[in-house]
C-alpha cells in the first residue's frame, strides 16, 4: 500500500497528554498527543490535535501493562515492535506487556504518516509513524508512577528509579509494583514535558532477544481471529459473484439452493447472490445449487494474452511524463551504444493464508462489526454507508488477521460492505458472519496490475550511462477509488513508484505512463509498485552493466555516489556474499538493491540450473537499512519473509485470464513457495540511529531481479517475461 511519502519525525520536548482516571479499579491510562510539525505527510497539512481523553497505555491494578494498537497486527509483528516502545520508556519488564487493538477513532488513531484522517495499517508506517507517539506515552506514564511513589514516600521523584516493571527508592530501600501505584499515579498531574532516554541506553529498543508478544497465544489457541468469534443468533454467508469481473446480475433462480439443508435465506445484493445458512459448509452447497443467468454486456472478456497485446501496443507512443531530467532524446542519439528491453508482469493475488471474512451485527441504535480491519476508517464509513448510519453508531472491533499483504485495505472495504449489505438485505434479524472460500479469494480481483514495462538506455564510449527512457504500462490501483487524488491530468505517480524516482545518476532520464482500464480490480500488493518497478530498473541496470563491459556491483556503486545508504547496503551484501568468488559452471550470482517505503534493501541470489531446467535458488545475502531497528529479529523475519513472498511470486504465480475469466482457484493451479524451495538466507541489519522505517514490504522488490540477474549470471539467458517458469531453461 502506498501513500504520500514522509520523513523522520523531529525529536521536540514538548507533549500534550491526555488521560483518564479509574481510581476506583487502580488503573492510569495515558495518551501522547503530537503538536503540529511531528510527523506530517510530505506536501500535506500538519495533523489536528486529538481531543477524545482514550488512552495508549493503561496500566492495570494487576501490574499489566496493555498497550492499545491503532494498527492491524496480521503477522508481521508490529504488536511485539510497539509494545516494546512503550516498553522501553517505562522501563517495565516485558512479562508485564499486553497489547489491545484500539477502537475505529480518528484522529486520536489516525496514521500521523497519513495526516491522521484514516487509521489504517499498510506502506510500511506502523513502527515509524509511532516511534515518538508510544515512546512519549510510555515515558508520561513512568513520570506519572515515580509522582506518585514520591507522593507516598515523601520523597523527590530524581531519587525514584524504575527498573523491570519496580519503582525503587534506593535511600528507603522502598519499592513498589506499577500495579500497586497505579491508581495514585492517576490523579497526578499530567506532564506537560517528558524526557525520552537516550538511545544508548536502550535495554530493549535494539535488541534481539525479546519474545514475540502474540506467539504464545497463536500456539494455544488463544488469539481469536474473526472466524473465532460466535454471536447468538450467527448465520454464515457466501457470496455467488459474476465469474467475469465487470458482469451484472440479471436474474437468479434459488429454488434447489432454498433445499439444501441449512440454508435459510438467499437474497441478492450489489455483490451477486448471498446464501444465508446454519453454517459455511450449507451456505457453500446452496451456493452450487444456484441458478444465475449475468449480464456480461460490460464484462471484461479478453484474455490475458489480449491485454498483454493491448499494453504492448500503447508502449509503443509516450504516456504521461512522470519525471524528466536533461534531454534523453538528445543523449540517447548521441550515444556510442544503445539497449533496450521489455519485461512483462502477470496480475498477482495475495493469497493470505486467511480469507477475508467479517461479522456485522445490526443493534438498536447501531451496529458491531468483527474483522480483521486494515483500513478501518474506511471499513467502518462503508458499512455505516450500507445500514445507513452514521460512522460512530459503527462499533468497529479489529481482530487478529491470518495475513494480508494488503488486501484487507481496499478503498471501497469491499468485504466489509458485502457482509453489511447481507444483514441490510435480511432485516438485521441475525447476526451474519460472511466467508470468502479461497477459490472466492483467488478469483475475486483485488490483484497486483498487470504492468508491462519498456526501457532504453544509452552509453558512451567509456560505458558511461548517459540517458535512460521508461516506459510503463498497467492499471491505477486508485484512480476512481475514493483514494484517487493522486491522479492529476492523467498523472499517477503511485503507478510509477520506484521507476519514477530510480536512485541511480544518470543525467538524462524520462519516465512516462500510460494508465489503461479495465473491470479487472486491482489493488497494492505487498511493495506494490515497486513489485514491478524495482524488477525492471534492476535488471535493466545490469544489461546496462554488461553492455558497458563492468561489474555489476562497481557499475551501481559508480552511479549511487548520492544515495549513499544504498551503496552501503549494496557493498555490505556483496562482500558477504563473496561477490568476487568463483562459482562452479552452472551456478550464479546476481545483484539488485532497492529502496522502498524508506528502507534501503540490497540483496544477491546464488541460483543453480539443474539438468532439467528448474531453478534453484540456493542462498540470499540481504542487507537493510531501515534506521533504527527496534526489534533486529523480526527485521530478520521480514526480510526472510519478503524474500519468501516475493520469490513464490517471481518463480511461478500468475493470475491468467481466459475469456475474461480466471482460470486458477486454489494453492493447486496458485502455487505458493513451498519449504523445499526456500533458499538459505542471511540478513545483516545496518546498524543506524536514524527513524525506524518499515520492513514488512521492503525485502519483496530486490528478490525477483537478484534471481533474474543470477539466472544470467550462471546461463547467459535475460528472463524478462514473469513468472520465470514460464522460461524453458532446457
Amino acid at each position: 500500500m502506498t501513500v504520500p511519502k514522509a520523513g523522520p519525525a523531529p525529536m521536540v520536548s514538548r507533549r500534550t497528554f491526555i488521560k483518564t482516571m479509574a481510581a476506583s479499579s487502580g488503573v492510569l491510562a495515558v495518551a501522547a498527543v503530537l503538536p503540529d510539525g511531528v510527523f506530517a505527510a510530505e506536501g500535506g497539512s500538519t495533523p489536528a490535535f486529538p481531543h477524545d481523553p482514550v488512552a495508549f497505555v493503561r496500566i492495570a491494578a494487576d501490574n499489566t501493562v496493555t498497550v492499545i494498537l491503532k494498527h492491524l497486527e496480521y503477522g508481521q509483528g508490529v504488536a511485539t515492535g510497539l509494545a516494546t516502545l512503550v516498553a522501553e520508556e517505562l522501563d517495565a519488564d516485558w512479562s508485564q506487556m499486553r497489547t489491545e487493538f484500539a477502537p475505529a477513532q480518528v484522529p486520536l488513531y489516525g496514521n500521523l504518516a497519513w495526516g491522521e484522517t484514516v487509521q489504517g495499517t499498510g506502506a510500511s508506517t506502523s513502527i515509524a509513524n509511532s516511534w515518538e507517539e508510544l515512546r512519549y506515552s510510555g515515558a508520561a506514564a513512568r513520570q506519572m508512577l515515580v509522582a506518585a511513589a514520591a507522593a507516598q514516600w515523601h520523597a523527590r521523584p530524581d531519587d525514584i528509579v524504575v527498573e523491570g516493571g519496580v519503582v525503587k527508592h534506593a535511600k528507603s530501600g522502598r519499592h513498589a509494583t506499577f500495579g500497586a501505584l497505579a491508581a495514585e499515579a492517576a490523579r497526578q498531574p499530567v506532564p506537560i514535558e517528558v524526557a525520552l532516554k537516550d538511545p544508548s541506553t536502550f535495554k530493549l529498543i535494539g535488541k534481539s532477544d525479546i519474545k514475540r508478544i502474540d506467539s504464545l497465544q497463536k500456539i494455544n489457541g488463544l488469539a481469536k481471529f474473526a472466524s473465532d468469534f460466535r454471536r447468538p443468533g450467527m448465520l454464515r454467508a457466501v457470496i455467488a459473484r459474476p465469474p467475469r469481473f465487470g458482469a451484472k446480475l440479471r436474474s437468479f433462480d434459488a429454488k434447489k439452493a432454498k433445499a439444501v439443508k441449512g440454508v435459510v435465506e438467499v437474497v441478492e445484493v450489489a455483490a451477486g447472490v448471498a446464501v444465508v445458512a446454519s453454517d459455511s459448509w450449507s451456505a457453500i452447497r446452496g451456493r452450487e445449487m444456484l441458478k444465475i443467468d449475468w449480464d456480461d454486456s460490460a464484462a471484461e472478456r479478453r484474455s490475458t494474452g489480449q491485454i498483454m497485446a493491448e499494453y504492448k501496443a500503447a508502449g509503443n507512443s509516450r504516456g504521461v511524463v512522470v519525471n524528466r531530467v536533461g534531454d534523453s532524446s538528445v543523449a540517447m542519439a548521441g550515444s556510442a551504444k544503445e539497449i533496450e528491453a521489455e519485461y512483462t508482469f502477470p496480475y498477482l493475488a495475495h493469497a493470505p493464508m486467511e480469507p477475508l471474512n467479517a461479522i456485522v451485527e445490526l443493534k438498536e441504535g447501531g451496529a458491531e462489526i468483527w474483522a480483521g480491519s486494515q483500513l478501518q476508517t474506511l471499513d467502518q464509513g462503508m458499512a455505516a454507508q450500507v445500514l445507513g448510519l452514521k460512522p460512530e453508531q459503527v462499533k468497529l472491533h479489529t481482530v487478529w488477521a491470518g495475513g494480508s499483504f494488503g488486501r484487507r485495505a481496499t478503498p471501497n472495504a469491499d468485504y466489509i460492505g458485502e457482509a453489511a449489505s447481507i444483514v441490510k438485505a435480511t432485516g438485521g434479524k441475525t447476526p451474519i458472519h460472511l466467508v470468502w472460500t479461497r477459490e472466492d479469494d483467488l478469483r475475486g480481483g483485488r490483484y497486483r496490475p498487470m504492468s508491462y514495462h519498456k526501457l532504453r538506455a544509452g552509453l558512451d564510449a567509456e560505458g558511461h550511462l548517459i540517458s535512460w527512457e521508461h516506459r510503463i504500462v498497467t492499471q491505477s490501483i486508485q484512480v476512481g477509488t475514493p483514494l484517487d487524488a493522486p491522479l492529476r491530468n492523467g498523472l499517477d505517480i503511485i503507478s510509477a513508484e520506484g521507476a519514477a524516482n530510480q536512485p541511480y545518476g544518470v543525467p538524462n532520464q524520462q519516465i512516462d505512463v500510460h494508465i489503461l482500464r479495465s473491470p479487472v480490480p486491482v489493488l497494492w500488493w505487498r511493495s506494490a509498485a515497486h513489485s514491478h518497478t524495482g524488477y525492471a530498473v534492476e535488471s535493466f541496470i545490469d544489461e546496462a552493466a554488461h553492455a558497458a563491459g563492468k561489474d555489476p556491483v562497481a557499475f551501481r556503486l559508480g552511479l549511487l555516489s548520492e544515495q549513499p545508504r544504498l551503496a552501503k547496503v549494496l557493498r555490505l551484501a556483496a562482500d558477504k556474499a563473496g561477490w568476487d568468488t568463483p562459482l562452479p559452471q552452472g551456478r550464479g550470482r546476481g545483484c539488485a538493491v532497492v529502496e522502498s517505503f524508506n528502507t534501503a534493501v540490497a540483496q544477491v541470489a546464488e541460483v543453480s540450473i539443474g539438468k532439467d531446467g528448474k531453478i534453484k535458488v540456493d542462498r540470499v545475502v540481504c542487507a537493510v537499512d531501515c534506521g533504527i531497528a527496534v526489534n533486529p529479529d523480526q527485521v530478520r523475519s521480514q526480510m526472510e519473509g519478503g524474500i519468501g513472498f516475493g520469490l513464490g511470486a517471481v518463480l511461478r504465480n500468475a493470475i491468467t485470464l481466459a475469456d475474461g475469466r480466471v482460470e486458477q482457484g486454489n494453492f493447486d493451479s496458485y502455487v505458493p513457495l513451498r519449504l523445499s524451495d526456500m533458499p538459505r538466507i542471511d540478513v545483516y541489519v545496518i546498524d543506524s540511529g536514524a527513524h525506524p522505517s518499515g520492513v514488512g514490504e521492503a525485502g519483496v522488490p530486490p528478490i525477483g531481479p537478484a534471481v533474474a540477474n543470477a539466472i544470467f549470471a550462471a546461463t547467459g539467458r535475460r528472463l524478462r517475461d514473469l513468472p520465470l517458469s514460464n522460461a524453458k531453461m532446457v
